[in-house]
């Protein structure tokens, strides 16, 4: 009977090599960014909010309401500023709002 190595490793170390060696931090990233933005903006928010996607540093988020796009530009680098916390990392910089 072979001999079993003992290389244990914690699971998070295994995938985070894994998501690294194949470049799908940006993937993650973008379900991550759509997930904080549900959760931050609540049922309201979400309600008018038809479609969000990361392309590079810049998140687009389409609103089918012209007054809440209104007041959410008010809050711009806030609104950046909490989802970059709730992501954990700085990913994005720009908001543009649609």
């Amino acid at each position: 009977m072979a001999k079993r190595n003992n290389n244990n490793q914690p699971i998070e170390d295994i995938l985070k090599e894994f998501v690294k060696t194949n470049n799908l931090e940006s993937g993650l990233d973008k379900v991550n960014v759509r997930e904080a933005w549900a959760n931050l903006m609540g049922n309201g928010v979400n309600n008018y909010t038809t479609a969000i996607e990361l392309k590079r540093d810049v998140l687009y988020v389409q609103l089918s309401s012209s007054v809440l796009r209104e007041e959410l530009s008010y809050g711009n680098e806030k609104i950046i500023k909490m989802l970059n916390e709730s992501i954990g990392k700085e990913v994005i910089t720009k908001l543009v709002l649609r």
